[in-house]
């Protein structure tokens, strides 16, 4: 992946490297039946929600619940993500300060609009990070950055924070903050506002050098719908896409898994670009195509991602 922004935070984000986010499963709140078959499927990170899955009256006791299940639950191999409630609600800083006991890899920041919001967080997280002796940036974010116009607004700065590994978009959210009836055509499309701004949260996070991750497909009885989504999604340069079901899980991450051919090529084009170089060449023609660096850098990142997941 390429870094665009400070390189030197961004390589000590140590529990977080580029690694495969194909799927993104939400866990509705302190729901131990839907937290057990999360475990049991092959996504690869899984959000314990405290935010739109959580009653305001219940806020409470299920931070209590999922501190507890940080400290205490064995997730193998997979990436942890909390969702915490926005910070300009009475929960956001309490959710974030009791699962910091036990952190997980990464906070999901929901409605994330301004840089001194992340600036909080930031702050607060390297004091725990501080305290406990662990290496600077080694708890990530990933940030809704679309849902409200002024998240929209702001996508490139907000993915430019160093702490940022991850930036994805919310239709839902948006069609309510800007009062649209609608976010998609008969035919299962986004309208023009939503098109475009799934289109910048890719272009954002290209501009800050993270992963791109699409939102949720809400037809949940669906799957010929949702494989059209992924394929729409991976075509404009989404790496992941966010689940709410357990059966979309195995849907998606054949979408967004890299094919054996893709692979294949890529280290081809990689060893052609080390010999190109050994003979002072930096653009050439392979298998019938001219290509240069950002060619290179595709494959790069394709293999890291596939090296990730390989080495789970």
């Amino acid at each position: 992946m390429r870094a665009r922004r400070d390189d030197a935070a961004k390589d000590v984000i140590a529990r977080n490297p580029i690694r495969l986010r194909r799927s993104i499963h939400f866990v509705p709140g302190p729901n131990e039946k839907m937290l057990r078959k999360s475990l049991e499927s092959a996504a690869d990170s899984i959000v314990l929600d405290l935010e739109d899955a959580v009653a305001p009256h219940d806020k409470a006791d299920a931070r209590k619940v999922i501190a507890a299940w940080l400290r205490e639950v064995d997730f193998g191999a997979k990436e942890v993500v909390v969702r915490l409630n926005p910070l300009n609600t009475p929960w956001g800083l309490a959710d974030l300060e009791m699962t910091l006991a036990a952190p997980p890899h990464l906070y999901m920041i929901p409605k994330a609009e301004r840089l001194s919001e992340l600036q909080v967080l930031n702050t607060e997280i390297s004091k725990h990070e501080m305290r406990g002796q662990e290496q600077p940036f080694s708890i990530g974010l990933l940030l809704i950055g679309s849902e409200t116009a002024l998240g929209v607004a702001n996508l490139n700065l907000l993915a430019n924070e160093p702490r940022v590994v991850a930036l994805t978009w919310g239709a839902e959210d948006l069609a309510a903050d800007l009062g649209a009836e609608e976010n998609r055509t008969a035919n299962g499309r986004y309208v023009s506002m939503f098109a475009t701004c799934r289109d910048r949260t890719v272009l954002a996070a290209s501009v800050g050098g993270v992963q791109a991750v699409d939102t949720v497909y809400v037809g949940l009885n669906d799957d010929e719908g949702l494989r059209a989504d992924c394929e729409s999604a991976t075509n404009i340069g989404f790496t992941g896409k966010l689940t709410i079901h357990p059966n979309q899980i195995p849907i998606v991450n054949e979408a967004f898994t890299p094919s054996e051919e893709a692979v294949a090529r890529a280290k081809r084009l990689v060893e052609a670009f080390a010999t190109a170089r050994n003979e002072g060449r930096n653009a050439f023609r392979f298998e019938g195509q001219m290509v240069d660096a950002p060619h290179l850098s595709r494959a790069q990142e394709l293999l890291n991602r596939v090296g990730e997941r390989v080495t789970q």
